[in-house]
C-alpha cells in the first residue's frame, strides 16, 4: 500500500522502517531535512512540504501523522487539509486527546476526507516488537487501511484492532497510559521499600529477574526495570524528576466527569508533581504548623 507519513522522530522513523520493510511505498516529510534523508537511505521517497508530499500521492491518498499533540497536530492537519481532497484519508498515530480527535475527525468530514484516531503504543521498541494500535473512526476506513495495521503490529492478527468512532482510540489510548502510570507507581514504591531493608542487602536486579517468570507481576515493565538496575544498581545518575506527556491528567479529569473512581491512577499522576519539587511548600507548612502548636524543631538549610 502506498502511505504519506509526516513526523520523523524516533518512533515515526521506526514506523517508516517498519512499513517499508513490509513492503509499502513511502513518501514522507519532516521539517528536519536529516531526518527525511535517513528514510530515503532506508528507501521512502521524500517531500520537502506537504504540499509536495500530497502531490507524488496517487489519489486516495492517506497520510499517516506521529508528530507531538497538541498544536503541532493541530497545525499539520489543517495544512494536510489545505492541501488533500475527497476520498482522502489523514491518520494520527500521536498521543492526541480524543475530544481533539473527535473535533478533528468531525471537521475533516465536512471536506469528505477520512480520518483515524490511531493510539499507538510500543516506543523506541516498536521496529522490533511491533506496535499496539488502538483504531478509532469509520469501521469501512480502517479495513482499507488494515494491511497498514498488520504490517506495524507485532503479528498481522495481534496486537491491533478497530475499538470503536472517531475519538475511541485515542480515548483507550490515553486510559492505556494511565493504567501504565499507576503499574510504574507500584513497581517503584515497592523497589524502594526493599532498597530500604538495608539488613537484608537484597540485589534489587536479582529479585526483579526472579520475578520475571511465573511470577503474577511479571510484565514487560519488569523486564525493562530489571535492564535498568542491571546497568545502573544504585541509580545514583539519575535524577527522582518524573514528567508526564497529558495522557493521566486527562484520564483524571474523565474520571471526574464520569464519576469513576481512579485513586491509583490519580495518585500516580500526583506522585510525579511531587518528583520534580526538591522543597515543596507543603512540606515545609506542615513543618511549621508542627512548631507552632507542639514547639517542634524545623530544620532549616545548613543544620537546625
Amino acid at each position: 500500500m502506498e502511505m504519506g507519513m509526516v513526523g520523523l522522530g524516533r518512533m515515526g522513523g521506526n514506523m517508516a522502517r517498519r512499513l517499508l520493510a513490509g513492503g509499502h511505498r513511502l513518501v514522507v516529510y519532516d521539517p528536519v531535512k536529516q531526518a527525511r534523508d535517513a528514510i530515503v537511505q532506508a528507501g521512502a521517497v521524500a517531500a520537502d512540504s506537504l504540499s509536495r508530499l500530497a502531490r507524488k500521492l496517487a489519489p486516495p491518498r492517506s497520510v499517516w501523522l506521529m508528530v507531538p499533540s497538541g498544536a503541532p497536530t493541530e497545525n499539520t492537519i489543517a495544512g494536510l487539509a489545505a492541501v488533500l481532497g475527497p476520498g482522502d484519508t489523514i491518520i494520527d498515530g500521536g498521543n492526541s486527546y480524543y475530544r481533539d480527535s473527535m473535533r478533528r475527525g468531525a471537521s475533516l468530514a465536512q471536506k469528505s476526507i477520512s480520518f483515524l484516531d490511531v493510539g499507538t503504543s510500543g516506543g523506541i521498541w516498536g521496529l522490533k516488537e511491533g506496535y499496539c494500535m488502538m483504531v478509532g473512526g469509520d469501521i469501512a476506513v480502517f479495513d482499507r487501511h488494515e494491511p497498514v495495521f498488520k504490517t506495524l503490529a507485532p503479528s498481522p492478527s495481534s496486537g491491533y484492532g478497530y475499538v470503536g468512532p472517531g475519538g475511541a482510540g485515542h480515548f483507550v489510548k490515553m486510559v492505556h497510559n494511565a493504567i501504565e502510570y499507576g503499574m510504574m507507581e507500584a513497581y517503584a514504591e515497592g523497589f524502594e521499600l526493599m532498597q530500604a531493608k538495608k539488613e537484608f542487602c537484597l540485589d534489587l536486579q536479582h529479585v526483579a529477574d526472579i520475578w520475571r517468570d511465573a511470577s503474577v507481576i511479571r510484565s514487560w515493565l519488569l523486564d525493562l526495570t530489571a535492564a535498568a538496575l542491571k546497568a545502573d544498581p544504585s541509580l545514583d545518575r539519575v535524577q527522582s524528576y518524573v514528567d508526564d506527556s497529558g495522557e493521566g491528567r486527562w484520564t483524571v479529569a474523565e474520571s471526574i466527569d464520569l464519576a469513576v473512581p481512579l485513586p491509583s491512577i490519580a495518585l500516580a499522576l500526583q506522585m510525579r508533581f511531587r518528583s520534580r519539587q526538591s522543597q515543596p511548600f507543603a512540606g515545609r507548612l506542615l513543618a511549621v504548623m508542627r512548631r507552632q502548636f507542639g514547639g517542634h524543631a524545623v530544620k532549616k538549610e545548613g543544620g537546625f
